[in-house]
C-alpha cells in the first residue's frame, strides 16, 4: 500500500533534448523513454498527429496535409510550440497518474543564450514541470560516463550529438573551459547529401544519408573498407536510381565537420591550465555522444592530439544517465544547474 501511495507523488525526471533524439530518465527507473525529437502535426496547425518513433517514420513521407518537424535544431528550440508539445508528451507518457508535478532536469548546450535557456525552461515548464533545472551537457555527459568530476584533476569530455558537439574540461564540479560548436551528426548527414549531390547527380533524404553514415561512415581508414547499395532520384534524369557507394569516399566528404571538431579539441586543449593538462596525459580523453559511434573517431582523435581516447561504454545515453545521476544529489545540483 506504502509503495502504491509512494508511486502516486512525484517522480524527478532527467531529460536529454537532443537534437536527433531525445531521452527521459525518471529517478529510481533509470532510462524510460529513448525516442527520436520529430513531431507530426496537420499543416497549418499545431495539431499534433504523432510523436517520436511513429513521427520519424513519417519524415520526408508525408502527404500535403502533415508535416514531420524536427523541433530542435543545432541543440536548441527552433519551434517554441512543437517543443512544449514533444516535451508534454514526453512527461506525460512517463508521469501518468501522479499526484504531484515532476521536478525537471533538463540537459542543454554549454554555449545557448540566456533567451534560448529560458525557452527551454518555459517549455518544461508548461509541459507540467513544478520545478526546472538545467545542467550544461558536457556536465551531465561526463557525469554520465563515470568521470569522477568532483575531484581536483582534469577530465576531459567531447559529446558529439544530433545538432551540438561539446567540448569541455571538468575539475572540482566544475566546467573549466568549454567549446559548443554546431557541428554533429546533422552537419554529417548534410554533407553526405551535398557529396552525393555533386558526385552522383544524385537526391537522397536525411534518413538515407542517415544510413549511409550508420553503415558506410568512418572517421580513420578501415581494415576493410564498406560499400552499400543507395537508392534516390537521379537529377538529370528525375528517375529513381541504384548506385553502389564506398566508405573511402564517404570518409572523404566527412573530412570537413570532423575537421571542425578536431580544431576545437585543439582550442580546447591550448586554453588548459597547465596543471590539467598534465592529468589528461595520463586520463586522457572520452568520447560520447552519437557521433561517438562513428567508426575510428578514437583512433583519428588520438593521433591528432597525442593523447589517450576512450569511447564512452554507452554513448548515446551518457547525457540522460549524467541528468539522472544529478537527481540523486540535490545539493550537488543546485550547485551546478541553473535553477527556474
Amino acid at each position: 500500500m506504502l509503495a502504491q501511495l509512494k508511486g502516486l507523488f512525484s517522480n524527478d525526471i532527467g531529460i536529454d533534448l537532443g537534437t536527433a533524439n531525445s531521452l527521459v530518465y525518471v529517478r529510481d527507473r533509470g532510462i524510460v523513454l529513448h525516442e527520436p525529437s520529430v513531431v507530426a502535426i496537420q499543416a497549418g496547425t499545431t495539431n499534433v498527429l504523432a510523436v517520436g518513433e511513429e513521427a520519424k517514420r513519417m519524415l520526408g513521407r508525408t502527404p500535403g496535409n502533415i508535416v514531420a518537424i524536427r523541433p530542435m535544431k543545432d541543440g536548441v528550440i527552433a519551434d517554441f510550440e512543437i517543443t512544449e508539445a514533444m516535451l508534454r508528451h514526453f512527461i506525460q507518457k512517463v508521469h501518468n497518474r501522479k499526484l504531484i508535478a515532476p521536478r525537471v532536469v533538463v540537459a542543454v548546450p554549454s554555449g545557448i543564450t540566456e533567451v534560448e535557456k529560458r525557452a527551454v525552461k518555459d517549455s518544461a515548464t508548461h509541459a507540467g514541470a513544478r520545478e526546472v533545472y538545467l545542467i550544461e551537457q558536457p556536465m551531465a555527459s561526463a557525469i554520465g560516463v563515470g568521470l569522477p568530476v568532483h575531484e581536483p584533476a582534469g577530465n576531459m569530455i567531447v559529446d558529439i550529438g544530433g545538432g551540438t558537439c561539446e567540448i569541455a574540461i571538468i575539475s572540482l564540479a566544475g566546467i573549466v573551459f568549454s567549446r559548443s560548436l554546431r557541428v554533429g551528426g546533422d552537419e554529417f548527414d548534410e554533407t553526405i547529401i551535398a557529396h552525393m549531390k555533386r558526385a552522383y547527380n544524385l537526391m537522397i533524404g536525411e534518413r538515407t544519408a542517415e544510413e549511409i553514415k550508420i553503415r558506410c561512415g568512418s572517421a580513420y581508414p578501415l581494415e576493410q573498407e564498406l560499400s552499400m547499395e543507395v537508392k534516390g532520384r537521379d537529377l538529370s534524369a528525375g528517375l529513381p536510381k541504384t548506385l553502389t557507394v564506398r566508405s573511402e569516399e564517404i570518409r572523404e566528404a566527412l573530412k570537413e565537420p570532423l575537421a571542425s571538431i578536431l580544431e576545437s579539441i585543439r582550442i580546447t586543449l591550448e586554453r588548459c591550465p597547465p596543471e590539467l593538462s598534465a592529468d589528461l596525459v595520463d586520463r586522457g580523453i572520452v568520447i560520447a555522444g552519437g557521433g561517438a559511434l562513428l567508426r575510428g573517431i578514437d583512433r583519428l582523435v588520438a593521433e591528432e592530439t597525442g593523447l589517450p581516447v576512450h569511447i564512452a561504454e554507452n554513448p548515446l545515453t551518457a547525457v540522460a544517465e549524467g541528468t539522472g545521476r544529478v537527481l540523486q544529489e540535490l545539493q550537488f545540483l543546485k550547485r551546478v544547474a541553473y535553477s527556474r
